[in-house]
Order: structure tokens, then sequence, then C-alpha cells
């Protein structure tokens, strides 16, 4: 098992925002996905993905990963609970293809980039379980 790496804390405002920006990242892949757009509904699904696993970890454990390996949240997920351990299954899925749209030649296939966001979605509604609806 992979050792977790640097963390900062990350109280329930900062797991907010986090959601937040995961929801704007989100929507904005769907709205690439919708316009045909694999790479940057691949690379907004992951940014997607990353953002709703920090406001996870920061709602359940008071901090999130920091260091230079995304992977690194999938080890703080699994120490989150049933929802984490859900988030990081999918997390898991989507973090391999933030190379392959952001620094690989290669396209990426419409099919890919419909799973990719799913796997975003999916992290996404348990940072709305976790969190509760949006205050304003």
């Amino acid at each position: 098992m992979a050792r977790s790496g640097r963390t900062r804390p990350a109280g329930l405002p900062e797991a907010r925002r986090y959601l937040g920006k995961a929801e704007e990242y989100l929507d904005a892949a769907r709205d690439s996905l919708a316009a045909g757009r694999a790479i940057a509904a691949t690379s907004l699904a992951v940014h997607a993905g990353i953002n709703a696993a920090d406001a996870v970890c920061g709602a359940r454990l008071g901090k999130r990963a920091a260091g230079t390996d995304h992977h690194e949240a999938g080890v703080l997920l699994d120490q989150a609970g049933a929802d984490g351990i859900e988030a990081a299954r999918a997390l898991r899925r989507l973090l391999p293809l933030k190379t392959k749209a952001e620094y690989e030649p290669d396209d990426v296939p419409l099919p890919t980039a419909e799973r990719a966001v799913g796997w975003a979605t999916a992290i996404v509604v348990v940072g709305r379980r976790v969190l509760g609806p949006p205050r304003h």
C-alpha cells in the first residue's frame, strides 16, 4: 500500500470551496463533452475529481493531500470512511487520464472522455453527500 504524503489543513470552509471548484470544473467538462471536445472534457473532469476529493478529505479528515502525486489523494480518501472509499475508487480510474489528456500528443477518444466525466460526477456526488447542500 502506498504511504500517504504531504497534507495541508482543510476544514469545512475550505471543503465547501473545493466542492464549489469541483462543481465548476464538472460543469465545464460536461459543456466540453457536449461540444465534442474530448481532451478538454477529460482534463476538466480530472480537475473536478481532484477538487471533490479534497472536499471530502477536508470535511471528513480536516486535511487534504498536498503532494505532487495526485494518487496520494486516493490514499487519504481511503481514510475518510465509506464515502471516501467510494470516491477513491472513482478517482483511481480518473487520475491515469490526466497525463493522457494534458501531456501526451494523442487524442482522447470520446468514449474515454465520457467515462472520465462519469467518474468525476461520482466523486462530486460523494462530495455533495458529505457536505450537504451549498450555502450561499
